[in-house]
């Protein structure tokens, strides 16, 4: 079995194991990658939200796939964030759900979770829907993981 058909199938294991809780609840379909001009606009507003907060943050955009679109990384931001941002960013994409839902998951129990590779299981990365279908996913990382959560959602409404 190769390491990617293996990943998926303990993903899927994992995920069925969840409880059905609105954060678990049904993902949306996908529907076509998201354009540079939709991941701009998203970004714009995540950096408007992290200025407004006075926070120096790395905002990432990918997309279905977790592929980089997008990255803005202001002023003075750790070194760090960006690469934690796509993480983020990429943790939201494929899984189609916040990155909250897997850190939520950890702290109620759900150890299991840990054994997913390459993922972010932080606040700050939220998937981007336009019609209702995943196009991608924006991650941020420079603030708490509360306050990348916040500004990442005013990426997604500045991008609708």
């Amino acid at each position: 079995m190769s390491r990617t058909s293996a990943y998926f199938l303990a993903a899927g294991l994992l995920w069925a194991a969840l409880p059905a809780t609105p954060v678990f609840a049904q993902q949306p379909g996908y529907g076509a990658p998201i354009s540079l001009d939709l991941a701009k606009r998203a970004a714009a507003g995540a950096v408007a939200e992290a200025k407004r907060l006075k926070l120096a943050v790395a905002v990432a955009v990918v997309d279905t796939h977790g592929t980089p679109v997008y990255l803005e990384v202001l002023d003075d931001t750790m070194t760090a964030s960006p690469n934690f941002a796509f993480q983020k960013a990429r943790t939201a994409a494929t899984l189609r759900r916040p990155s909250k839902a897997l850190e939520e998951g950890i702290a109620g129990g759900r150890n299991a979770l840990l054994s997913l590779p390459d993922l972010l299981m932080l606040e700050g990365g939220e998937p981007v829907l336009l019609n209702g279908k995943l196009v991608g996913a924006i991650g941020v990382s420079g603030g708490t993981s509360g306050q990348d959560g916040q500004i990442a959602r005013a990426g997604v409404e500045a991008g609708k």
